[in-house]
C-alpha cells in the first residue's frame, strides 16, 4: 500500500530515544527544555511550550487570550476538526470565512467583511493549509485595524517560508501552534507546541499544561518544598523526555525532509503538466512551500466519476490517497448548533468536492509517484 503520508525514522532517532530510556528522567527532564530551545532557535520565537498534541496547543493558545464566554473566533472551514473544537472547548463560538481559491487558505477580504459585521469576533485563526502560508501581511493588517488577536495554526507548514523567512509565523501572529503528529513534517509521535513572543501568554500556557499547579517561593518557604496552589484547574498536556528526544533528532532533519517533499511536488507538477484533468497546487510568489500535503483538484462532475469510485479503484492498485478536509461547517456538532447550511462557503465546498491529497512523504520513490499518476490518469480517462 502506498499511503498518502508516512513518517521517517532512522537509527539516529532510535538512539536518541534509547538514551532517554536508559536515563533517570522519562517525563519532565532536561530533554524537554532542550527540545523547546531547539524549536525557539529554528522558528525564531522568544518562548516555546511543548505539549502532548497539536489540539492541546490550540486549546491553550486560545485560552491564553482570555476571551469572554461566547465571544467569537473566525477561522477557515478547510481544516482539521481540532481547529473548531479547540475554540468550543474554551466556551467560544467558531465563525468561518471562505478560502482563497489559489492558496486554499483563509481569504483576508472575506475575513475582514465578517469582522466588520460582527463585533463579537475577537480573534482570527489562520491555517497554513498543506504547507502554503496564509496572506499573513493582510491578516496582520486586519488584526491591527480591528484590534483582534491572531493565531497561526502552523501545523502543516513547519519548514515553510514567507519572504524567505522561516520565522514568519511568530513574526505576524500573537501565538503559533505546531503539531508533531507522526505524519507531520517532523514528529514526536504525538505532540505539539505553542510559540509566542509574549511572556504573559507563555506563562499561562506553561501553567495550564501541568494542572495549573503554582509553586511560589514565598509559599514554599512558608509551607514546605512540596507545597503548591491550584487557583483554577488545568490539564495534563505535558510532553515527555522520550518524545522530546525524538523531536530533537527529527528537527535536525527538517530541512532535508522539506527538501525531499519539494522535490516530490516538483515531480508531480512535471508529471501533470500536460494534463487538463487535474489541477495542481499553485504557489504564491513570496512563498516557500513545505508540502505537508499535495492537494490536487479534479472536476468529478465534468468527468462523471465519483470521488468514492476513484478511491475504490485506486485501492485496487494499493494506492491510498486522502481528502483534506470535510468543511468544518458540515460536521453535525457545528452545523446543528450554529445552523450552517450548504452554500454558506461556496469556495470551500467546491474545493472539498474536488480535492484529493496524493501520496507525499520522505520515503516515497519517484517510481511510486509515476505509478500513482499513471493509475490515476488511467481511471480518469476511462
Amino acid at each position: 500500500m502506498i499511503p498518502y503520508n508516512s513518517q521517517f525514522i532512522d537509527q539516529k532517532d532510535i538512539n536518541a530515544v534509547k538514551k532517554v530510556l536508559q536515563s533517570k528522567n522519562l517525563t519532565q527532564g532536561k530533554t524537554v527544555d532542550q527540545f523547546q530551545n531547539k524549536i525557539k532557535s529554528k522558528f525564531k520565537s522568544k518562548y516555546c511550550s511543548v505539549l502532548n498534541s497539536g489540539t492541546a496547543a490550540l486549546h491553550l493558545a486560545i485560552k491564553a487570550l482570555k476571551l469572554k464566554e461566547d465571544q467569537k473566533i473566525v477561522t477557515t472551514p478547510i481544516s482539521f476538526i481540532s481547529t473548531a473544537s479547540a475554540i468550543m472547548m474554551n466556551n467560544l463560538i467558531p465563525s468561518f470565512a471562505d478560502i482563497d481559491n489559489k492558496s486554499f487558505t483563509i481569504d483576508p477580504n472575506h475575513t475582514e467583511d465578517i469582522i466588520k459585521k460582527d463585533k463579537k469576533i475577537k480573534a482570527i485563526i489562520g491555517v497554513d493549509y498543506a504547507g502554503h502560508p496564509c496572506d499573513w501581511e493582510a491578516l496582520n493588517f486586519i488584526k491591527k485595524r480591528y484590534n483582534v488577536k491572531l493565531i497561526n495554526d502552523n501545523c502543516h507548514a513547519m519548514g515553510s517560508k514567507l519572504n524567505n523567512d522561516i520565522g514568519y509565523a511568530v513574526k505576524y501572529s500573537d501565538l503559533v501552534t505546531h503539531s508533531y503528529h507522526a505524519i507531520k513534517n517532523f514528529t514526536t509521535g504525538e505532540g505539539g507546541s505553542v510559540l509566542t513572543n509574549n511572556e504573559n501568554f507563555f506563562k499561562v500556557i506553561n501553567n495550564f499544561r501541568s494542572h495549573n499547579m503554582l509553586k511560589k517561593k514565598d509559599d514554599l518557604k512558608k509551607n514546605g518544598k512540596w507545597f503548591y496552589k491550584v487557583n483554577e484547574y488545568g490539564y495534563n498536556y505535558r510532553l515527555t523526555d522520550i518524545q522530546s528526544a525524538l523531536g530533537v533528532s527529527q528537527l535536525s532533519k527538517l530541512d532535508s525532509f522539506v527538501k525531499k517533499r519539494r522535490s516530490l511536488a516538483k515531480m508531480y507538477d512535471k508529471l501533470f503538466i500536460n494534463e487538463d484533468l487535474v489541477q495542481t497546487p499553485k504557489v504564491n510568489e513570496n512563498v516557500f512551500h513545505s508540502y505537508h500535503l499535495y492537494p490536487i483538484l479534479i472536476d468529478f462532475k465534468k468527468l462523471k466519476i465519483s470521488k468514492k469510485k476513484l478511491f475504490n479503484n485506486l485501492a485496487l492498485y494499493k494506492i491510498n490517497p486522502q481528502v483534506h478536509y470535510q468543511p468544518l461547517h458540515f460536521q453535525p456538532f457545528i452545523k446543528n448548533k450554529y445552523n450552517y447550511k450548504k452554500g454558506d462557503f461556496p469556495v470551500s465546498e467546491k474545493f472539498y468536492e474536488n480535492e484529493v491529497s496524493l501520496p507525499i512523504f520522505y520515503g516515497l520513490k519517484s517510481s511510486q509517484q509515476k505509478f500513482v499518476v499513471n493509475k490515476l490518469l488511467k481511471i480518469l480517462n476511462k
